[in-house]
């Protein structure tokens, strides 16, 4: 895949705004930041590609792709829109969706409920099959059972359906027949079996997993079909590619076949683009902290290298794919960019509960109507309103194209807020802020503290629309002393998508215990899976040689129920059975600090497949280009840092105009976001147009 000339453009879309890059081959780049239109996302983006193409000067034929976060599938999952979907069943297994795990994520919450199945009991059904778990066949499935189960699920006016059976991942025979024969009787039914997207053991995680995807697949095909026919409509023919829940690229044709793995679209690539962009800066220890509009998530890089897991589960509060906070959400067995998220945003709704405290989300305002500052009808206050009232935002944003109304913002806040609060404006404001960056430091924790490492070791990059005027703030609560704030980080994750790289992924179960693991086996299921990838990313064309093929054993201590992946050298002659238990014991001391005894177990062959794309953004070549090239001048205005400090004078500056050193007070406007540098802080533009802040000498 050489893509050496022509343009690229990188899209993603928030619950507030859509975010649009499109970069050259020279590494000029420009972008567009607008409202997104939630009851047809696919139109912000066209519209601002026609926007950004005109802009700078290029034609649909000049584009060689356009690369696609989404946000689809994860409002699908929270608005509860998805399909109507049906579930079908070996006999005695209807109840394993409900039943879960049989645990809660906090043993002590006893207001803790139980996320309702997508789908219902009614619409659950079993039929006759059963496969035993050595892969043999014990009862044949009944093929007249299951079109009339089918038949009755449709009446029953469902969209959607999966199938699991019992052990499908040792013979899945029956799950392709039945997949098949319901196809045929019923082709105006999406039908997903679940060896399509898990093959592996695990009946609840299985079952789980192909139900979520089940339930998102028409919603998120419709939308791409629709994104891809406008596409065509305004002439661009180029490829479509859609970022994964795991910061990789695959083609939109794989995310309407497995929308599963497309569930944490776009917050991903913003996380690869930090880590390149870290390791390019000489940072390879670094906190990523992303806030838009309506969520904030955080990740960790270590060495250079993304934090990243099999399993993620989507719920509401705060979404972590934890190895010990389990059964809060929709699980899906997939492989993710380990984020923690929470719902807090400048979009973010701030309320008082019948107790009198102050809380903010996870309810956002959105793009409509959005915060009451943006003058559109928002009568909620939120984030952006106190931030606003506090005089962190300028009057105008996303480029001027949006005017903030501070006189409705602080009416918001003394009405809802600071009124019932018995507090002045400033200090409801202030007050906000504070919860805001309590609950975004809940998501930093989870993915540092509660895995056993500590912050302060971190640099924070930060991004995201709001990241900048929140950062500081956030990094000085956790005591990290170092933060980075890339060039246009409110539209960075638009930016990451940029430097990502096509993957695939490929599995297959191997269960048993260590010892009898037949490595002659071992190479024969690796030859399979190297074929099947490299078949993939062939159709993809890529070449062999931008082929990367990474093979990964899965070990766990017998009975347990998580387990490790041991990466498999490239030559499988130097791999033994006492190397490997020797590489799960290394591995699994490392990550939770003692070694326990007993038998080792091989769960799963794993193969992630890269396919290297040329051309692909490079940060130190990096040129913005701005239609006005007017400097605004430098001002002053009042801002509120606190309680203590109260209001100061702040010097206001355009960032292209920053450069060198400077010292907070300090604000630093620019289209797509706002920085704020807090008193004491020192500040630095790097090289590659990298804002890097010290707080370790800010004034008390």
């Amino acid at each position: 895949m050489d893509l050496q000339g022509g343009a690229r453009i990188g899209v993603d879309i928030g619950g507030t705004f859509t975010d649009l890059v499109l970069s050259d081959v020279d590494g000029r780049t420009w972008f567009d930041k607008r409202a997104s239109t939630p009851d047809r996302p696919e139109q912000a983006v066209l519209d601002g590609i026609v926007h950004l193409l005109d802009r700078a000067g290029l034609g649909p034929g000049d584009l060689l792709e356009v690369l696609h976060g989404t946000t689809v599938g994860s409002n699908t999952l929270l608005q509860k829109s998805g399909a109507v979907t049906g579930l079908i069943t070996t006999k005695g297994f209807r109840d394993v969706l409900e039943i879960g795990r049989v645990r809660t994520p906090d043993m002590f919450d006893l207001q803790w409920d139980k996320p309702v199945p997508l789908v219902p009991r009614r619409l659950r059904r079993e039929i006759t099959e059963r496969i035993a778990a050595d892969g043999s066949m014990i009862e044949p499935l009944d093929e007249d059972e299951l079109i009339r189960v089918g038949g009755e699920l449709v009446a029953q006016g469902v969209q959607s359906i999966a199938i699991c059976f019992i052990n499908s991942f040792r013979n899945s025979d029956h799950e392709r027949r039945a997949e098949e024969i319901l196809r045929r009787h019923f082709p105006e039914v999406s039908v997903t079996a679940s060896v399509s997207v898990l093959a592996e053991m695990r009946e609840y995680e299985r079952t789980s997993t192909v139900v979520v995807n089940a339930y998102v697949l028409p919603i998120l095909q419709s939308y791409l079909q629709r994104l891809g026919d406008g596409l065509l409509d305004i002439g661009i023919s180029a490829p479509l590619l859609v970022s994964d829940s795991n910061g990789g690229l695959a083609a939109a044709q794989t995310a309407k076949d497995k929308p599963v793995f497309f569930i944490s679209s776009g917050r991903s690539a913003g996380v690869v683009g930090a880590a390149r962009l870290g390791r390019a800066a000489k940072a390879l220890d670094i906190v990523v902290f992303d806030m838009g509009g309506t969520t904030a998530s955080a990740s960790l890089v270590q060495g250079g290298q993304i934090s990243r897991a099999n399993e993620y589960e989507f719920r509401a509060g705060i979404s972590v794919p934890a190895r010990f906070i389990k059964a809060g959400g929709y699980m899906m067995r997939v492989p993710t960019v380990d984020v923690a998220e929470v719902g807090s945003g400048g979009g973010s709704i701030a309320w008082i509960d019948d107790g009198g405290l102050l809380h903010v989300g996870p309810v956002s305002a959105g793009a409509d109507p959005g915060p009451a500052c943006y003058g559109r009808g928002g009568d909620r206050a939120t984030v952006s309103d106190a931030n606003v009232v506090l005089g962190y935002l300028p009057e105008q944003l996303a480029g001027g194209d949006l005017k903030l109304d501070i006189a409705r913002a602080r009416a918001v806040i003394e009405r809802d807020l600071a009124g019932p609060l018995k507090l002045s404006v400033e200090a409801a404001a202030f007050g906000v802020r504070e919860v805001a960056n309590a609950n975004m430091a809940r998501a930093i924790r989870a993915v540092s503290v509660e895995r056993g490492i500590d912050p302060r070791d971190f640099a924070l990059a930060a991004f995201g629309g709001s990241g900048p005027a929140h950062a500081c703030d956030l990094a000085s609560s956790l005591d990290i002393t170092k933060v980075m704030l890339p060039m246009m980080p409110g539209v960075f994750t638009a930016l990451g998508m940029l430097t990502g790289d096509v993957e695939r992924h490929f599995l297959t179960a191997m269960p048993g215990l260590l010892p009898d693991l037949d490595l002659g086996e071992l190479g024969k299921s690796v030859a399979t899976l190297r074929a099947q990838a490299e078949a993939a990313l062939g159709e993809e064309n890529f070449a062999r040689a931008q082929m990367r093929l990474a093979f990964s054993l899965e070990l766990r201590f017998e009975g347990q129920d998580s387990e490790l992946p041991i990466l498999l050298p490239d030559d499988l002659t130097d791999v033994t059975i006492a190397w490997l238990q020797q590489s799960f014991l290394a591995a699994y001391e490392a990550l939770y600090q003692y070694v326990a005894e007993g038998a080792v177990e091989v769960v799963n062959l794993r193969l992630l497949a890269r396919g290297i794309r040329d051309g692909k953004l490079d940060f130190s070549k990096l040129r913005m280009i701005h239609d006005d090239e007017h400097l605004a001048p430098e001002t002053e205005r009042k801002v509120y840092f606190g309680r203590e400090k109260a209001w100061l004078d702040t010097t206001v500056l355009d960032r292209r105009a920053f450069e060198g050193v400077g010292v907070g007070p300090m604000i630093l406007e620019s289209a797509d976001s706002t920085v704020v540098v807090p008193p004491g802080a020192r500040i630095e533009a790097d090289a590659m147009g990298n804002l890097q802040i010290d707080l370790a000498g800010e004034v008390a």
